[in-house]
């Protein structure tokens, strides 16, 4: 079972402005996705720009355990993937440690469901804590049975089935990994599997299994949406996948310099696949000046450079229909919302209070905990700004959640006083090196016993001085 890792407690101090130019960590959906069809191919898959975090290196230890060959070859750049083939996955010998990473145990459910053999996984105490009987629920009814804690929490056996039932399942909430474990299993499944989406998901699975030759279909649903079939039993084939940077990633730093005033920052090698991009049409929206430069298409997902400039934002009303577009980045934006001029809503939050910890009420807490007001739903969240920096001052508990982490560590580089966060260890689940990019680029963060405050000088002209 995984032990905590020592709380790590770090601070980010205001500064002036942003400059300079940054490549975007591997994005993360897609290097869990590459190494698990690289898995499931068969002979051997290259993997470029793979993340390197704590989240997709249990998918790969993971993927080990069931028998592939996935190696690192630094001096080459780029990961081997010797893969067993569609329901060629041999019984782990022991309990699948997942970590902090639910996009592992969601995926990873969804084979170990589909092949004969008992298994186990668990992670994290917050892993722990977050909904799996989603998943459950449909592999399930695809024949597979699951023992587990109450709600379907991990620990989870995991009691497999080589004959898996086709289903045509209509996902109750938009969730691209409940979409994804359906489909993984599809792929041991005599026929035809088909998830029904009523609001579109990310869809780095659908086009990543065409890639390893998968036959795929989608379709407009009765009554709005998407239909997605998988046929089954493919004999996918190894493939050379080169991953993208992450655009959940690449937010910090964006809006990091849209929030400063004089700020000019270039983030390289971006995906901006159109249901990942609902944060930079959301900052356009509020007047921040994006521009996405020398677009190009790399393994069939649409990839440009992020040029962003600071300057003065202003409060919007984001839409529900936009959250499956931008989940994961209503924390960031919450901080950019902070420090706009008038009042931030944000709607169809529900999905973020099964993240690593209840994003929702830990946004909230964290800005109130730096003297900005805010007011929260139950599914919603309304952030005042006054389009001066926030006070500040405030110690964030981040519930071991790596984004609310690196959010309100951002939110710090704009604020009159310091801001703290209990515990910035996991961090690296997602963003290893997240400090010293942010640092690159002007920051100021790092552990508390080591970065002292300093004077920071404050610009003296501009619309948008009192910003600064």
């Amino acid at each position: 079972m995984s032990s905590p890792s020592p709380a790590i407690k770090l601070v980010a101090h205001s500064v002036p402005r942003l400059r300079g130019r940054v490549r975007a960590p591997g994005d993360k959906s897609m290097s869990h996705r590459a190494l698990m069809l690289g898995a499931l191919a068969l002979g051997e898959t290259t993997v470029q720009g793979l993340l390197e975090g704590a989240d997709v290196l249990c998918t790969a230890a993971a993927l080990r355990a069931l028998g592939a060959e996935v190696v690192r070859e630094p001096e080459q750049g780029l990961w081997r993937v010797q893969g067993f083939g569609v329901g060629g996955g041999r019984e782990p010998a022991d309990v699948l440690d997942l970590g902090n990473s639910g996009t592992s145990a969601r995926l990873l459910a969804g084979i170990l469901a589909s092949h004969r053999f008992t298994s186990f996984m668990t992670g994290d105490a917050s892993l722990r804590r977050r909904p799996m009987k989603r998943v459950i629920d449909p592999l399930s009814q695809m024949g597979a049975c699951f023992e587990g804690r109450e709600g379907g929490r991990l620990p989870l056996a995991i009691i497999g089935t080589d004959e898996m039932v086709p289903i045509e399942y209509r996902l109750p909430v938009a969730s691209a990994q409940v979409k994804s474990a359906i489909l993984l299993a599809g792929l041991n499944t005599a026929g035809e599997t088909t998830v029904i989406e009523s609001e579109p998901t990310r869809d780095h699975t659908e086009r990543m299994l065409r890639h390893f030759g998968a036959d795929v279909h989608v379709a407009p649903a009765e009554g709005g949406g998407k239909r997605i079939t998988v046929v089954g039993w493919p004999e996918l084939m190894a493939r050379d996948i080169v991953v993208p940077g992450d655009p959940s990633s690449a937010a910090f730093a964006a809006v990091a310099a849209a929030i400063r005033p004089g700020s000019d920052v270039t983030i390289e090698n971006v995906g901006i696949n159109p249901l990942r991009a609902g944060l930079y049409q959301t900052l356009g929206e509020m007047g921040a000046d994006v521009v996405f430069e020398n677009g190009r298409e790399i393994g069939g997902e649409p990839v440009a450079d992020l040029h962003i400039r600071g300057g003065g934002l202003k409060g919007v009303e984001v839409p529900a229909g936009r959250a499956p577009t931008m989940i994961d980045e209503y924390p960031i934006l919450a901080v950019a919302a902070a420090c706009a001029e008038g009042i931030t809503r944000m709607l169809g939050l529900g999905e973020l209070r099964a993240k690593e910890s209840d994003r929702l009420a830990s946004v909230a807490a964290g800005l109130q905990a730096n003297g900005v007001r805010c007011e929260i739903g139950a599914d919603s969240l309304a952030v005042h700004g006054t389009g001066a920096p926030p006070a500040g001052g405030g110690l964030v508990t981040t519930h071991l959640d790596h984004r609310i982490a690196m959010s309100f560590l951002v939110l710090g580089l704009a604020t009159r006083e310091p801001v703290a966060v209990d515990d910035g260890s996991p961090i690296d689940t997602s963003f290893p090196g997240f400090a010293d990019l942010m640092n690159r680029l002007g920051a100021r963060i790092g552990p508390v016993s080591e970065l002292a405050p300093r004077p920071v000088a404050r610009p003296v002209s501009g619309p948008a001085a009192g910003a600064a």
